[in-house]
């Protein structure tokens, strides 16, 4: 009864700290892709045995999302690299499913209008390869000299689609990690290191906001518990799969996604 109120309240704080970031459209757009990715994990942790709490969401008013998001806790050993694949691939599956009509809605919504109209202040994004993608097939071309003032449901489409993005980085037990584990085994640790020195090359000379990240991956990235049967290998189609998801990766990463606030650390640092 205490824990259900736990998740109760923190998911009443969660809605109230992303309405004020974004109001009720982005609220309840980023609340259901977040919802969704964590029961992905869960109802696959359950389908392979593995006792899953209900997803504890997390607010955060200071943060340009509201929140750092959700996570649920899993109790025991995974069985298999089947069962550790199909957990860690469910939940950026669904999210990705869910961002993307958020961000056709969102940029239907969503205004075209000249630079010199934007207001002092106003965050600008990178768009990621997939979000530019579904930008041009639903607002075409944008002239030169104008930008697109973001629908706060196209926005949590965006960072439904960072999300997805930061979780699939192969590594540790992000679930990029996992996938990566279930589809090499022992020999992911490779994965592990080139994905620990590609972030690290991007900290340091491109963007500096991701050192946090880059000292978690350092102190926790090389870890991963092996499933109890960690001979059988995956099937072929899980293997297209993980392929597909790693694909998707690559077109929504995206190295600066707050442009401004990487310059605005690179001056504060001092860094080149």
């Amino acid at each position: 009864m205490r824990r259900k109120a736990i998740h109760l309240l923190l998911f009443i704080l969660t809605v109230a700290s992303t309405w004020m970031t974004g109001g009720p459209g982005y609220s309840i757009a980023i609340i259901l892709i977040l919802l969704g990715h964590e029961m992905g994990h869960y109802f696959m942790s359950r389908r392979h045995g593995i006792k899953a709490t209900l997803p504890f969401f997390l607010p955060f008013p200071l943060s340009p999302f509201g929140t750092l998001g959700a996570v649920i806790r899993m109790e025991g050993h995974l069985s298999s690299r089947k069962a550790l694949f199909d957990t860690g691939v469910a939940g950026p599956l669904v999210s990705l499913i869910l961002s993307i009509p958020a961000i056709a809605i969102g940029l239907k919504l969503s205004e075209v209008i000249p630079t010199s109209h934007l207001r002092e202040g106003t965050i600008h994004l990178a768009d990621p390869f997939l979000f530019a993608f579904i930008q041009k097939l639903v607002m075409g071309k944008v002239p030169e000299g104008f930008d697109v003032l973001l629908h706060p449901i196209g926005y949590a489409g965006w960072v439904g689609l960072f999300v997805t993005a930061l979780n699939l980085i192969p590594v540790g037990q992000l679930d990029g990690g996992h996938i990566a584990y279930a589809l090499f085994g022992k020999r992911s640790r490779a994965i592990f290191l080139i994905a620990i020195a590609v972030m690290g090359f991007i900290t340091i000379f491109y963007n500096p906001g991701w050192i946090l990240l880059l000292i978690l991956m350092i102190l926790f990235g090389f870890r991963h518990p092996m499933p109890l049967d960690d001979q059988t290998p995956i099937d072929g189609k899980r293997k297209v799969i993980g392929g597909f998801m790693f694909l998707v990766f690559f077109l929504s990463f995206t190295p600066s996604p707050f442009p401004q606030f990487a310059d605005e650390i690179k001056k504060a640092l001092g860094w080149f």
